[in-house]
């Protein structure tokens, strides 16, 4: 096995405790590493860095944060082969796959750097004479970065580069399935040549984590994450007051009307339900299908959903690649067979697969209802429920019956049906004839359950900074 150390306060610092975390390859069930688990003294320890080095960064001109942001997009961008390979492995993506990953995870970094002169206030108009109010943007502090395992690379770069340009500093806390990849993106860290204790990136235990984010230096936790998760770091706010900003649950519904083109509409579907085995936030997970097409739609899906391999993605990269863990393969299997038990008819798909690895085949179910647990909460997995429905109104109320609103996707030519889905559906994001892939531009922010706050964009990286209203006499 590999040694690895984690990054603390601006170094590589050798484990403090014999305390480890087992690393899985989920295409094979087998621990290939382990990484040492920070101990609450190094917890504290960066935290304490990060508000002290913070002080100055702040203070920087951002056109000088943008050029350190530069500098570590490039040593990203050289080390991608290394971190691709090391997030293939503990992931289950194919390594060129893995590799983009890196690569998109630079370019993300290079957006961000180009906020450096567009960081603005406002000057407002006051009441009084002879006074002027100015708006300023400062920086929160110290961010708590909490990392999710399924897109490890750019997530831990989509919050740490907002962060950073707005003149905060970070510590990093990876998902325990993945903390080789942000491990070896520490090594750009440190290539970069940022000021020592700007960023720590630690895999921990979730005691440790806890000690991490309610630090008094802690001004604000960022977590893509589960509804669950969500809730203990709104706990966490509370020692602090500590600004949350939450990506959790999602389920996604994905509305087919009449004048879709089906067989795009298949492929599309099939595509994005199996990327990374559907462990995807936005991925499709309630499929309505207006009733005149829902049977020509339902065999296409049958068929594809029939002919999608899965497998090894090292050995074939073409193929489905397996579920993070075996706890989170029991859970999707545990309801598609609640699924059926209640009525669903299982199209395809649906069987637990003999041999190594965290696998599960695409699954179909037809003949759902919306009080079923499967359209009611997120499977995280490659299964798709789907019903009909009888007319636009009824889809959108199907829609938005939910106690998550992440993102929502809509199929049709007609533009009537879409202004209407625009106006009225209770999600932060609709995509029409495509699937979601959070463009960097715009802003990826949930409605209801679905999270607090936001990424990307000017109003993504807005998130990161406070305000100071001056109230100038002249």
């Amino acid at each position: 096995m590999t040694p690895h150390q984690n990054f603390i306060a601006g170094r590589f610092a050798a484990p403090s405790s014999d305390a480890v975390i087992e690393v899985r390859n989920p295409a094979t069930g087998r621990v290939f590493t382990t990484v040492p688990a920070a101990t609450e003294a190094e917890a504290v320890e960066a935290v304490q860095a990060a508000a002290a080095a913070q002080k100055a960064w702040g203070k920087l001109p951002s056109i000088q944060r943008g050029d350190a942001l530069r500098r570590l997009a490039a040593a990203i961008e050289v080390r991608a082969g290394a971190i691709g390979a090391a997030l293939a492995q503990e992931s289950g993506k194919s390594l060129a796959d893995a590799t983009a990953e890196a690569v998109y995870a630079a370019e993300l970094m290079r957006y961000h750097a180009e906020w450096a002169r567009r960081i603005e206030g406002e000057v407002i108009p006051s009441d009084t004479p002879d006074e002027t109010l100015l708006l300023k943007r400062e920086p929160i502090g110290v961010v708590a970065c909490l990392i999710p395992f399924n897109y490890p690379v750019y997530t831990l770069v989509r919050k740490i580069a907002p962060a950073l340009i707005a003149g905060n500093a970070v510590v990093v806390r990876p998902s325990n399935s993945t903390p080789i990849s942000a491990l070896a993106i520490a090594a750009a860290v440190e290539e970069a040549g940022l000021p020592p204790g700007l960023v720590s990136i630690m895999a921990m235990t979730h005691e440790t984590a806890q000690v991490l984010c309610t630090q008094p230096a802690v001004g604000m936790i960022t977590l893509t994450g589960s509804v669950g998760a969500g809730r203990i770091v709104l706990d966490y706010c509370k020692d602090n007051i500590a600004r949350p900003s939450l990506e959790l649950g999602g389920k996604t519904p994905v509305i087919v009307e009449p004048d879709a083109d089906l067989d795009e509409v298949a492929a599309r579907i099939v595509a994005a339900k199996t990327t990374h085995c559907g462990q995807v936030c936005t991925a499709a997970e309630r499929l309505y299908v207006h009733d005149s097409i829902h049977d020509a739609l339902l065999d296409r899906l049958r068929a594809a959903f029939q002919a999608r391999r899965f497998g090894d993605r090292e050995a074939d990269p073409d193929r489905m690649g397996p579920l993070a863990t075996a706890a989170a393969r029991a859970h999707v299997h545990g309801m598609v067979e609640r699924a059926v038990a209640e009525g669903a008819v299982l199209e395809a798909g649906g069987v637990l697969p003999e041999g190594d690895g965290f696998f599960y085949p695409p699954t179909l179910l037809s003949g759902c209802r919306q009080e079923m647990e499967i359209i009611r909460e997120e499977v995280f997995g490659p299964v798709l429920a789907m019903m009909p429905y009888r007319d636009a109104a009824q889809a959108l109320a199907l829609a938005n019956d939910h106690q998550f609103g992440l993102t929502s996707v809509l199929f049709t030519e007609d533009y009537r049906t879409v202004m209407r889905f625009a106006d009225a559906i209770e999600a932060g994001e609709l995509y029409v004839n495509r699937f979601p892939a959070d463009p960097y531009q715009g802003f990826h922010a949930g409605w209801k359950r679905s999270g607090l706050g936001g990424d990307d964009g000017k109003h993504g990286m807005l998130e990161f900074t406070q305000t100071r209203l001056v109230v100038l006499k002249h």
